[in-house]
């Protein structure tokens, strides 16, 4: 029999909220303490993934948080044609002094002086700072800003997607990603001119069905990351969602089966969902989901 409706219903709310705000705000205050390196500094702190989009489910934890130096940034010209790229390269003569390396290792020191040097580690791409009584776990990514040109005419007349690039410890291979497009997009995708409101609770149901898998070990634990997976669903299109949480459930299942892995797209729509890298989803892992909800949806 399906998975009932009263159980679809259930795994779409959202879940508690108050602790992430109360960990944002911590680490709002460290960064900003008057001991800290990157104070008086040009840089924003904003959330990013499940706690930013209203897509966390109960037993969520880590709380995702940027760091992104406005000061510098790196870009990507590459749409432009010659004329404007010269343009710009004459509006932009000279090279940075402080990177993003002097930013990471400013960022580290800020939280260890206001934390402690036991409550953060540091990772291959993050910062993590240990859960407190009132706070949550959170990986931290100090970044730079990244801009992917799509125009430039001048100061005024430009153009561009707005992205961070940061890199990774182990190889200092460059990331760039774009968590403010898939903020913006995801909302788009939940407002009253696409799904009406079914989105973001779609995609907890499928994240809660994913975690009923992992538990019951009928799916590996790294199979089905959260944001891979609200990616996915962002792809679904928009006819799909709509009238009972068991028609939604699926009409996207059918989709993201017979759709092929080349045409889906993060939810920045920027870079490719599948792919080989540790920032892509293997394709093959994919499957193994939508097998196993397949499974979960004719045996519950």
């Amino acid at each position: 029999m399906p998975i009932p409706e009263s159980q679809l219903e259930v795994w779409s709310h959202q879940g508690a909220v108050t602790s992430s705000s109360a960990t944002y705000s911590s680490l709002q205050a460290a960064l900003s303490a008057s001991f800290s390196p990157i104070k008086g500094r040009d840089y924003e702190v904003y959330l990013q993934g499940s706690y930013k989009n209203d897509t966390n489910i109960r037993g969520d934890s880590d709380v995702d948080v940027v760091v992104q130096l406005n000061s510098t940034f790196s870009y990507d010209l590459s749409s432009l044609n010659d004329e404007q790229k010269a343009l710009f390269l004459r509006a932009h003569p000279t090279n940075p002094t402080y990177l993003w390396d002097h930013f990471r290792a400013d960022v580290l020191r800020a939280l260890q002086a206001y934390y402690g040097g036991v409550a953060i580690t540091e990772g291959n791409k993050s910062l993590k700072l240990r859960p407190a009584p009132g706070r949550l776990a959170a990986d931290v990514i100090p970044a730079i800003h990244f801009r992917k040109y799509l125009l430039f005419h001048g100061s005024n007349g430009q153009r561009y997607v707005d992205g961070i690039r940061f890199s990774s410890r182990s190889d200092g291979r460059e990331i760039i990603n774009f968590p403010k497009p898939h903020y913006a997009n995801g909302v788009a995708k939940h407002s009253a001119g696409k799904t009406n409101g079914w989105f973001k609770p779609t995609v907890r149901i499928f994240k809660n069905a994913r975690t009923y898998l992992v538990d019951h070990g009928a799916l590996s634990g790294d199979a089905a990351p959260s944001y891979f997976l609200e990616c996915m669903v962002y792809n679904v299109p928009e006819a799909a969602f709509g009238k009972t949480f068991q028609h939604t459930f699926a009409a996207a299942w059918n989709w993201m089966w017979q759709a092929k892995a080349n045409t889906f797209v993060c939810q920045n729509e920027q870079l490719p969902l599948f792919g080989n890298t540790s920032e892509k989803w293997d394709a093959l892992k994919a499957k193994q989901l939508l097998d196993a909800l397949k499974d979960l949806w004719e045996n519950w």
